[in-house]
């Protein structure tokens, strides 16, 4: 039975129909599907990531690869790229198209987006139709990576219950360039630089405090789902950050004179630095594996794999519970580095969360304890069949 049975404000969208054109690998592909657990199967290179990447761009941002628009385009292709997706769930079927145009070098490309072929102003209008979260081998060093890496899995997070996070994280970046573009002018005008530093703050703030509040979120689900026989363990979270420090003791605007104070202070050491070294930019995530209370960094390969399937499984429930869509969960090579107990007891999480899980390998037999629960496609360089 599903996590959300019974919760009629709880919505289940899933994928019926996919179709590409001109994307990756893929000249054209019209892929039906009618199951909740999909499995592609194939050797490595066949397109099997291209597939879930494609999902992946029915949210904001720039799908699970993080790839330029242009390097979604088929080689040999036109220079344009289409994704279409008919989702279905209880109340309706919509159709979510994303793309690009065929390449003019002499004009700026940017992301075109259609609700039921109709345009809509971005990805952004995606998020009342669908929500999508993925685990993919490229984060498997996420606790042992930079602070950098963990900032934008944890913006990935926050995106999935927030589609206003992503242009919120873009205005900081922009706004810290050009303080540190007036920070390199030992002429400027002090009021340029109060100008500047006002504008983060009231950014900052808005962004640091949707990390933190999504990261209690999870902590909390988490803590009401503790299970100490879980093969999947759970994760203690917390942000560190000298403004995340700060914001749960007072007012938000309170918050932002004192980052602007922070801010003032440091014009100094981040001019020398040639960046700014407070705020939001230098906040990191911190996991810890519950059970064994230590440093996710240094727990083992296994431990630290099932502790980020555990915390995406926890993140989908969350974005449940919080935006009323049950999320399409993509999990590229999923099943390579479980013993068979721990797969299928990841399959069994799976099918109790309810939602549509696309998961990827190279041996069908990877998949075995999935049993007929499992829609199996096998994936060769540009074609996907039946299993």
């Amino acid at each position: 039975m599903s996590l959300f049975s019974g919760n009629p404000a709880i919505r289940r969208p899933k994928v019926r129909r996919l179709i590409l054109s001109d994307y990756r690998s893929y000249d054209a592909l019209d892929l039906e599907v009618d199951g909740d657990l999909v499995v592609l199967a194939g050797e490595n290179g066949a397109g099997k990531t291209n597939i879930l990447e494609a999902i992946s761009l029915l949210t904001p941002g720039r799908g699970l690869r993080r790839a330029d628009l242009a390097d979604c385009a088929r080689e040999g292709g036109r220079g344009g790229w289409a994704v279409s997706a008919e989702l279905e769930d209880e109340e309706h079927r919509v159709q979510l198209g994303s793309g690009r145009d065929n390449a003019d070098s002499t004009q700026p490309q940017s992301r075109k987006c259609r609700i039921d072929r109709a345009p809509v102003g971005s990805a952004r209008a995606f998020a009342d139709h669908v929500r999508v979260v993925w685990l993919t081998p490229s984060m498997d060093g996420l606790f042992t990576g930079s602070a950098g890496d963990r900032r934008r899995f944890l913006d990935r997070l926050v995106l999935a219950v927030d589609a206003e996070h992503g242009p919120r994280v873009t205005a900081l970046e922009r706004a810290l360039r050009n303080r540190n573009r007036l920070l390199e002018d030992r002429f400027v005008d002090v009021i340029w630089l109060d100008a500047a530093e006002r504008e983060i703050a009231g950014i900052a703030v808005a962004v640091a405090t949707a990390r933190s509040e999504t990261v209690a979120h999870l902590a909390a689900l988490i803590e009401l789902g503790r299970d100490a026989n879980s093969p999947f363990p759970w994760a203690d979270l917390a942000l560190a950050g000298e403004l995340e420090a700060i914001i749960p003791d007072m007012p938000a605007l309170e918050v932002e004179d004192r980052y602007r104070a922070m801010l003032r202070a440091s014009r100094a050491r981040d001019a020398a630095a040639g960046r700014t070294l407070v705020g939001p930019q230098a906040s990191d995530l911190v996991v810890r594996h519950g059970p064994k209370n230590a440093e996710a960094a240094r727990s083992s390969t296994g431990e630290q794999k099932a502790l980020l399937v555990g915390l995406v499984l926890a993140h989908a429930r969350l974005v449940a519970s919080m935006s009323g869509l049950v999320p399409l969960v993509l999990l590229d090579e999923i099943a390579a580095h479980f013993d068979p107990l721990r797969r299928g007891a990841l399959f069994d999480s799976l099918a109790e969360l309810g939602a549509q899980v696309w998961m990827t390998g190279a041996d069908p037999l990877s998949f075995v304890e999935l049993g007929a629960r499992a829609t199996m496609f096998r994936v060769t360089p540009g074609q996907v069949t039946p299993l």
